[in-house]
C-alpha cells in the first residue's frame, strides 16, 4: 500500500512539473467610469475571472513548464467607456501588462514587458466563454474577437520578451505568433491599433520592428542585459554593468538609423529604472557618455538621466 502511494506522489509530481502553464497572470478590472442604472457590478466580476482563465489556463507554448517557473504577470484593464456602437456589452478603454523575470541568484526580478495599449475596444458577455483560435483570430464578431485577439498578442509577447533574455532572439517562433494576429486580426467598426495605416506606434509596428532585420541590435541587447549582464552581477558586477552600458551605444545607433520606433520607447517602458541604478552604480567620472545617449533615446525619463550627472 506504501509503495502505491508513493507511485502516485511521484506521477503526481512529475504531472505539477511538466504539464504547468507558462503564465502567473493576475488581472484587474477598473471600472469607476462605467456608471448607470443599467450597469451589472457582476459582470466586471465575470469578466476578470474570465479574462485570468483564459491566460492561465491556455497552453501557449510546447514546452514543458514547472509550477515554480511560470511568468509572472499582471493585467489592468481600465474601462473608460461602454454601450460601444450601441451594444451593453461594448466596452473601450486602456490594456496595460507587466511581466517580469527572475535574475539568476537574487532576491528581485526584473522588468520584462511594462507597456499601455490605448487602441483596446471589444464585447464580453458574462455568459459566454472566451474563444480564441491562432487559425481563426478573426472570429465572426470583430469585437468579440478582439478581446481574445488583443489578450493573446500580448501573451505571446510577454513569452517571446521572456524567451529572447534567455537566448539569443529565442522568442522568434512567439513573435511571428503574434504577427500572425496581426495579420489576421479583427476588421470592424471600433476595432483598431492592428493596421500600420492607423499610425507608426501600435500593435503592428512593434511586433514587426521586433522581426525586422533592422533592429536586430535591439533584440541582441535584450540578451546580453538579462544573460550576460543581469544575470552575471552576483559574479563580477563591475564587467557585468559594462557590457550593458556598452550596449547602449549600439542602441543610439539603432535609433539614429530608425528615429522614433515604438520598439524602442518600449524598451525603455520596462528598463528605464534599472539602468538608472546601473549608472549610479557607475562612478561619475564615467557616466556623462551614457547619460547624453539615454537622454536621446529614452526622452520621457532624460531629465531623471540628467539630475545623475
Amino acid at each position: 500500500m506504501k509503495r502505491i502511494i508513493f507511485s502516485l506522489l511521484i506521477l503526481l509530481f512529475n504531472i505539477l512539473v511538466t504539464s504547468a502553464q507558462e503564465l502567473n497572470c493576475k488581472v484587474t478590472i477598473m471600472r469607476d467610469k462605467i456608471t448607470g442604472a443599467g450597469v451589472d457590478p457582476q459582470v466586471f466580476t465575470s469578466m476578470q475571472q474570465a479574462i485570468a482563465d483564459f491566460v492561465n489556463t491556455r497552453k501557449w507554448t510546447t514546452d514543458d513548464y514547472a509550477a515554480t517557473e511560470r511568468i509572472e504577470c499582471n493585467i489592468f484593464i481600465n474601462l473608460t467607456a461602454n454601450n460601444i456602437g450601441g451594444d451593453p456589452n461594448g466596452f473601450s478603454g486602456t490594456f496595460s501588462i507587466q511581466a517580469s523575470r527572475p535574475v539568476y541568484n537574487a532576491s528581485y526580478t526584473s522588468s520584462i514587458l511594462n507597456f499601455v495599449d490605448k487602441d483596446f475596444a471589444f464585447k464580453f458577455s458574462q455568459f459566454n466563454p472566451l474563444n480564441f483560435d491562432d487559425n481563426r483570430v478573426n472570429g465572426i464578431d470583430p469585437l468579440t474577437s478582439n478581446l481574445t485577439a488583443v489578450v493573446a498578442y500580448y501573451c505571446y509577447l510577454v513569452l517571446a520578451m521572456d524567451y529572447d533574455s534567455f537566448s539569443p532572439s529565442g522568442g522568434t517562433s512567439l513573435l511571428k505568433r503574434a504577427q500572425n494576429i496581426v495579420n489576421n486580426a479583427p476588421d470592424g467598426k471600433g476595432v483598431s491599433g492592428w493596421k500600420p495605416v492607423e499610425n507608426n506606434r501600435n500593435r503592428y509596428w512593434l511586433v514587426d520592428q521586433m522581426l525586422n532585420q533592422r533592429f536586430q541590435d535591439v533584440r541582441n541587447f535584450w540578451y546580453s542585459m538579462h544573460r550576460e549582464g543581469l544575470d552575471s552581477m552576483y559574479i563580477k558586477p563591475n564587467e557585468a554593468r559594462g557590457r550593458i552600458l556598452t550596449g547602449i551605444k549600439k542602441l543610439y545607433q539603432v535609433n539614429r538609423e530608425n528615429p522614433s520606433s515604438i520598439l524602442m520607447q518600449f524598451l525603455f517602458n520596462a528598463k528605464s529604472d534599472e539602468i538608472m541604478k546601473l549608472l549610479e552604480m557607475t562612478p561619475r567620472s564615467e557616466r556623462q557618455q551614457f547619460i547624453t545617449l539615454l537622454a536621446v533615446l529614452d526622452v520621457p525619463n532624460s531629465a531623471k538621466y540628467n539630475a545623475l550627472k
